[in-house]
């Protein structure tokens, strides 16, 4: 039975999110000559027209608004206009030359500034692909999704499991991406019934297990070359302590609905986040090595959120004390990162002494915000 503390907590968050968050990106947040959302909040509150357009973002505000209209945090026919201009924004502009797939960035004029072909970007449109199927049943969408997962099987698939990283070189494959497509599958999944879907998503369990899981030091690695192997680079020492709470929750979801036990991975990256991952103020750091020593001491708002979610999944498989960590994280975001000033926006990235360094709102951490909340009034229903 979840405490009362944190039932309280929760429902400051909803009431936060559906008087404050939502309607403001819902309204400043969209622009009105052609539907697009807007990149980030300037610190004073104003929106930033000015900005560059990352596609991804616009994928984030159509899942937003979905999860929020099928939530019932906000009028579905207002939250199906808005997410309608955005998708019918996203093809009238970032629609890739070829036809196939979606470009990386638009210059503030909407013209293509960045034309790759990005594999974490598409993430994200199969992720909003769901999120408009769950909560209006929009079959364009789920056209949409079987269009992209075959583009990105035959433009970007590997013998060796996964796909590349985009259309363009690199030195490195990322678990980062290769974890939104598994978060995108389960969605998949979960709107529509569709085993295939959830096959996809063991696919990527797999290299979960044989690649990006490291359990010498019960860590998740980040970067590898081409086969797969551990990327001989500085970075790959990188262990985020956010991505291991991101990857707790989706490997108790993917337990939920395959049946496939995960505790051994969910609690080892747990316990090793909480162990190496907090700075002395009690918030997530961006990067640690995989002994945990401090390679980043920065803190970026988002892990916070992946820490709430992950704190009570582990407390729904029976971690003693998880609630209470979750609590404490919903208390520590909304203190260090929830602006008091501008009502529904917020900062960014704090430095290693607290002091605020990513002060403009963006529009790509409400994502993460609104599933954090999510999670934790499933969890108090």
């Amino acid at each position: 039975m979840p405490s009362t503390q944190l039932k309280e907590k929760t429902a400051g968050w909803v009431n936060w999110m559906k008087q404050h968050s939502l309607p403001r990106w819902g309204a400043e947040g969209i622009n009105p000559e052609n539907a697009a959302a807007y990149e980030q909040f300037l610190f004073s509150g104003a929106v930033d027209s000015s900005a560059r357009m990352r596609m991804r973002v616009q994928a984030r505000q159509m899942y937003t608004f979905s999860m929020a209209s099928a939530l019932g945090w906000m009028d579905s026919v207002e939250a199906k206009r808005i997410v309608d201009g955005i998708a019918g924004f996203s093809m009238r502009y970032g629609q890739h030359p070829s036809g196939e797939g979606f470009v990386h960035i638009l210059a503030a004029d909407y013209t293509i500034a960045d034309s790759k072909r990005d594999l974490y970007d598409h993430a994200f449109f199969l992720l909003s692909c769901a999120a408009r199927y769950k909560a209006f049943k929009d079959e364009a969408a789920l056209a949409l999704a079987e269009q992209i997962i075959a583009f990105l099987d035959r433009e970007f698939g590997q013998v060796g499991g996964g796909w590349l990283e985009g259309d363009y070189d690199t030195d490195r494959r990322r678990q980062n991406p290769h974890m939104h497509m598994f978060e995108a599958l389960l969605s998949l999944h979960n709107a529509t019934g569709n085993g295939k879907w959830l096959a996809r998503a063991g696919e990527i369990f797999g290299l979960f297990e044989t690649r990006f899981f490291d359990a010498k030091f019960g860590v998740l690695r980040e970067f590898f070359d081409h086969s797969w192997t551990l990327l001989e680079h500085p970075d790959a020492d990188i262990i985020e302590p956010g991505h291991l709470m991101e990857w707790v929750w989706l490997l108790r979801w993917y337990e939920r609905v395959s049946g496939h036990n995960t505790s051994v991975y969910a609690d080892t990256l747990y316990e090793k986040a909480l162990t190496d991952g907090f700075a002395d103020d009690g918030l997530l750091m961006d990067g640690v090595s995989p002994t945990g020593e401090v390679i980043k001491g920065t803190k970026r708002s988002w892990p916070m959120t992946e820490l709430v979610k992950a704190s009570l999944v582990q407390a729904q498989a029976g971690y003693v004390g998880a609630e209470d960590i979750a609590l404490e994280a919903l208390n520590r975001l909304e203190e260090a990162y929830i602006s008091r000033e501008h009502l529904g926006l917020y900062v960014d990235q704090l430095d290693e002494h607290s002091l605020v360094i990513g002060d403009t709102a963006q529009a790509s951490i409400l994502y993460h915000l609104l599933a954090a909340v999510m999670v934790a009034e499933a969890h108090c229903a």
